[in-house]
């Protein structure tokens, strides 16, 4: 059985259509966004640290209780994440939920 193109893209396209919905139904579980370059997550808990100095410096992020946008990752959920980049992340808190 052979595949083409078209065929892959929309096998890609339901895959994150379903990354997207698994997405919203997760996120009021979560207090925080982070994003790297490359990848996004959810969490309730963060750290970063920053390592070296000048242009030999980086980023140590460390998370508990993740979830990870990566639509290749058979899970998803994570209890923990160590991220080390050299490029900017970014933190959002997100709105407390009413109960």
């Amino acid at each position: 059985m052979s595949s083409s193109p078209e065929d892959l893209e929309r096998y890609e396209t339901e895959i994150e259509l379903q990354l997207f919905q698994e997405y919203r139904a997760v996120l009021p579980m979560f207090k925080y966004v982070v994003e790297t370059e490359r990848r996004f997550y959810l969490a309730n808990e963060f750290k970063l640290t920053p390592k070296g100095e000048g242009d030999r410096a980086w980023i140590e992020v460390e998370l508990n209780d993740a979830w990870v946008w990566d639509m290749y990752r058979p899970a998803r959920f994570v209890s923990s994440v160590r991220v080390v980049t050299f490029k900017d992340v970014n933190v959002e808190e997100l709105p407390e939920k009413e109960l």
